[in-house]
């Protein structure tokens, strides 16, 4: 969770800070934080859409320059062809409904995280899918 946490530093969202790793047999697989894609500028105050039109944490999530911490860990594993079926994922904050998505059918069998995030839906695919969650004080 350390290494999540300080991969978060590298987060360029001006509403919050998420880093990720991407875990498998004890060995770091991947890891990503939120921010705007390559080559899009960064997120400030004039251009943060969410900010901007005052959308609430946890709704419309496709209202936004950036991608999440897990989509960018499960990116950069698929970019350079890494296998992350059967891993883990350390996240500092619980992966989003659309994250949720994405994390189960890239094989993650285990989501490990340590802030709550409020989204229901998210943890109804995470028992219905049998994922195994931990939420490290």
């Amino acid at each position: 969770m350390k290494i999540a946490e300080d991969i978060s530093a590298r987060s360029t969202c001006i509403r919050r800070q998420v880093g990720a790793v991407i875990i498998k047999e004890k060995r770091i697989l991947s890891t990503g934080y939120n921010g705007a894609p390559t080559k899009i500028a960064h997120c400030t105050e004039e251009n943060c859409l969410r900010t901007i039109h005052n959308i609430p944490s946890g709704e419309r999530h496709e209202l936004c320059r950036g991608l999440h911490a897990e989509q960018n860990a499960i990116i950069q594993a698929a970019y350079y062809g890494i296998s992350i079926n059967g891993a883990k994922i350390y996240s500092t904050h619980q992966p989003c409904s659309i994250c949720t998505k994405m994390l189960i059918n890239s094989g993650i069998k285990t989501f490990i995280y340590r802030h709550p995030y409020n989204d229901s839906l998210s943890e109804e695919m995470t028992k219905e899918a049998g994922i195994e969650l931990i939420i490290m004080e």
